[in-house]
């Protein structure tokens, strides 16, 4: 945490307002944002808010308050978090936190904050393997230390590999192709919808190694069905 905070004073405030000028310029924002009663519904109806210490009414009166310290605070630390539930969404103003969060996150991960890169370093291959195979993950993949936000459970699957393989079937040790059959027009349609929102650009400022694995993968697939990447 000391190392965390020593990064932080060394961003000037002028970068923080930028970030934040971000986050209340998004097109989603007014939408999400109404006013706070702090009434804390939000908290009450947060599954993340039991385990952790963790409040989605501090992230929203935070950011209504425009606190750019704290909001830059939080957008290193508490917004990871957040299990993206949106069970916040009941707000008697209409405010959408998790909507909220949402943009910071976002934000956090297109400006390539160093806290959004270590949140989302064990999700690396997750996001291969949909861009390859066109499933979220394979048994080889569930191991603790990879995912250690999924509970004890990912142990004893990981230590019973052999038999998760036999039961899918896979049609290799690292894939689930045959319990998982994915037309090429939908992989197809992925690609151009991650390519075409900017997706690839968010995944670059976290990962470039995953990044240019994904564009080439993406490059060829698109190539072979007539389309061309500019």
């Amino acid at each position: 945490m000391a190392q965390l905070t020593l990064k932080q004073a060394d961003v000037s405030y002028e970068e923080k307002e930028r970030l934040f000028t971000q986050v209340t310029q998004d097109i989603r924002f007014h939408d999400y944002l109404k006013g706070c009663y702090e009434c804390g519904i939000c908290v009450a109806a947060c599954p993340s808010a039991r385990f952790y210490d963790f409040s989605p009414r501090k992230i929203t009166q935070a950011v209504a308050r425009e606190d750019i310290e704290l909001v830059y605070k939080q957008m290193n630390e508490d917004v990871w978090n957040c299990s993206q539930c949106f069970s916040c969404d009941r707000c008697p103003r209409g405010n959408s936190p998790g909507g909220i969060i949402t943009i910071l996150r976002e934000v956090a991960v297109k400006n390539g904050l160093r806290t959004a890169k270590a949140a989302l370093e064990g999700y690396g291959r997750v996001v291969y393997k949909i861009m390859s195979t066109g499933t979220q993950v394979s048994p080889d993949m569930l191991q603790p230390d990879a995912f250690p936000d999924w509970g004890p459970e990912v142990r004893d699957v990981s230590e019973n590999l052999d038999l998760w393989r036999r039961a899918l079937p896979p049609e290799t040790l690292h894939t689930t192709e045959l319990a998982w059959d994915i037309e090429e027009k939908t992989l197809t349609e992925l690609y151009l919808i991650w390519h075409l929102t900017g997706v690839l650009d968010m995944i670059k400022e976290i990962d470039e190694g995953l990044h240019m694995i994904l564009q080439d993968v993406m490059e060829e697939a698109l190539e072979e069905k007539g389309y061309h990447l500019s």
